[in-house]
């Protein structure tokens, strides 16, 4: 059976450097929570007062209702599986997985009966004789979780567990974490840097920036409605596009631009930015906004053409198949909708914006 995790207003000091700033959220029951930002966020950290792996020194844990948070981690109803692995090089297979079972002196056959079932789950009936060096990173990562898996708990943390595999390994370890985290029911927790990996497997991602909450939504929502410039840049590859605002004759412009892409608004704050993804954009052959190509990276099926809007750099993602080149003046378009703003002075989204007419008249018309 599943449990929820919540923690309300958790904090984290070491006395001036605050790691956890007052963070509250749920990760709910059964469900594959994200833990996501760069190094220095706090994402760790606080795994790790969920796991009472650290001492709090503000706020509270909860989990399945009780408060946990002065409780030791053998009395939280969590396994763990690190980045690391820490698997014993000296003991097999079999004898790493059954581990903390013989710690608790779970009865011999009981041991036997778990084993076959984690070992039947993560393919691994034909390696429980090898030891750590003899087996694979991926193979050492599954040994890794089924030693969580084993110990039949209803919460399972995971610490970045995939950093350590090459991209191959990853995708395909992501998409069996996911599959085993819906079959088996429990609450998940993963930490991560990768926003691949986090909206790959996630229900839901918390975003996070200086030891606080940026964004706690669900993947699309974060793509679709980034609550600021910090979460429109970090997810998404290549990331969003913010191009400083300037108000001009006919409305709001690219700053150095004239071209008008928004009508006045009196609500706006003095200082506006404009997001914009570059796979949302496209080359037209009359109309958008000019801008000057610097450079064209060729990925295959996709070209990423940087290009400079009055000074401003732009990243565009589009077909293969249309011609352009270095040097080159282009005119871009994106559609309305897929138009955001943000207040420059915060960072915040601006919900209550005016509609952006799409600056365009006309598409480009595809290359050979």
């Amino acid at each position: 059976m599943s449990v929820a995790i919540e923690t309300r207003d958790l904090r984290k000091a070491w006395g001036a450097a605050v790691a956890v700033d007052g963070i509250s959220f749920t990760a709910p029951a059964g469900e594959f929570t994200v833990l996501l930002g760069p190094s220095g966020c706090g994402k760790s950290t606080t795994l790790r007062l969920i796991a009472g792996l650290e001492e709090a020194t503000d706020g509270a844990v909860l989990i399945d209702g009780a408060d946990v948070t002065r409780r030791p981690p053998n009395d939280r109803q969590i396994s763990m599986v690190f980045q690391s692995y820490a698997l014993f090089p000296h003991l097999n297979v079999a004898e790493n997985i059954l581990f903390g079972l013989k710690v608790r002196r779970v009865p011999a056959a009981e041991r036997a009966e778990r084993l076959a079932r984690v070992a039947g789950l993560l393919g691994l009936e034909r390696l429980l004789d090898r030891r750590p060096s003899q087996i694979s990173g991926g193979q050492q990562q599954r040994v890794a979780l089924g030693r969580a898996i084993i110990a039949e708990k209803p919460i399972c943390l995971m610490d970045e567990p995939l950093s350590n595999l090459d991209a191959k390994l990853r995708h395909e370890m992501r998409v069996e974490l996911k599959a085993l985290q819906r079959k088996l029911g429990i609450t998940m927790v993963y930490v991560t840097h990768d926003q691949v990996e986090a909206i790959a497997m996630a229900d839901r991602i918390i975003v996070l920036n200086g030891g606080r909450i940026e964004q706690n939504a669900d993947p699309r929502t974060l793509y679709d409605k980034p609550a600021s410039t910090f979460v429109a840049r970090f997810i998404g590859t290549p990331p969003m596009n913010i191009l400083d605002l300037a108000p001009g004759d006919g409305g709001w412009c690219i700053a150095g631009d004239r071209t008008a892409i928004a009508p006045p608004h009196a609500a706006l704050p003095d200082r506006v930015q404009l997001g914009v993804r570059p796979e949302d954009i496209a080359l037209a052959d009359a109309g958008g906004v000019p801008a000057t190509v610097e450079q064209v990276e060729y990925l295959g099926a996709d070209l990423l053409v940087d290009c400079r809007i009055a000074g401003q750099p732009l990243v565009a993602r589009v077909a293969t198949r249309h011609p352009v080149a270095a040097g080159e003046r282009v005119n871009l378009i994106w559609p309305a909708e897929h138009q955001h703003l943000f207040d420059a002075a915060t960072g915040a989204r601006i919900e209550a914006a005016p509609g952006f007419p799409n600056p365009t008249v006309t598409s480009r018309s595809a290359g050979p």
